[in-house]
């Protein structure tokens, strides 16, 4: 019992890293609840911020269907889709590394009225048609989720990225809803992705050779 409880508690743990790397590493909804905040104020960056939760419990849901397909079907799939996944993530963590791109201050600090709908429509799509999310989602649950995890505990690990985006998203929405400061951001971007991009690095390594093991 206590190794079954030491082997969740490992997992979760894993869990909860990879959702804050999800979370604060910039990229397409970080631009966009932030630009929305700007340009439309702070409850549009909000309604943005659940638009993208509800698509992250769209890939959690799928990506827990499908591991259960794959455990099923094909053992020696679900090992191969392991160290894709690792690959992939190494892949991340390298593009962190090495990106030199910069976020532009936004030109226009006068904000425009946004509906409720549009602006959740907004995050719902931005992260629904990202095509990295579905690889992403599938990395996670492959690396960290093993063969005897119940279903209850995975369904636990889709809350725990959800929740992690919310509180994120949300902050920032807050936060930079004025334009001073993402200069701020800006001028500290490349900094903060050579960090995420190492520590994200280690993992997928360290997770690699615990699969080899």
């Amino acid at each position: 019992m206590e190794l079954l409880i030491s082997s969740y508690m490992t997992e979760i743990i894993a869990v909860s890293s990879f959702a804050l790397f999800m979370a604060v590493l910039p990229g397409a909804d970080f631009v966009m609840v932030t630009r929305t905040s700007i340009r439309n104020g702070r409850l549009a960056g909000l309604y943005t911020t659940l638009g993208v939760c509800l698509s992250i419990c769209i890939h959690a849901s799928y990506s827990i269907a499908g591991l259960a397909v794959i455990i099923a079907n094909s053992a020696w799939l679900f090992t191969a889709i392991k160290y894709c996944g690792a690959a992939y993530l190494i892949y991340i963590s390298w593009q962190l590394l090495t990106t030199r791109e910069l976020l532009t201050d936004d030109q226009d600090n006068k904000t425009a009225n946004m509906s409720p709908l549009a602006a959740l429509r907004l995050g719902l799509t931005c992260n629904l048609l990202n095509p990295k999310a579905p690889i992403f989602f599938l990395s996670i649950f492959t690396q960290v989720v093993s063969l005897e995890t119940p279903l209850v505990m995975q369904i636990s690990y889709g809350l725990i990225i959800m929740l992690t985006h919310l509180i994120w998203f949300s902050s920032v929405a807050v936060l930079l809803s004025h334009p001073t400061l993402l200069p701020f951001f800006n001028r500290h971007k490349q900094k903060i992705d050579k960090v995420a991009g190492l520590a994200l690095m280690l993992i997928a390594i360290k997770l690699t050779l615990m699969n080899a093991a």
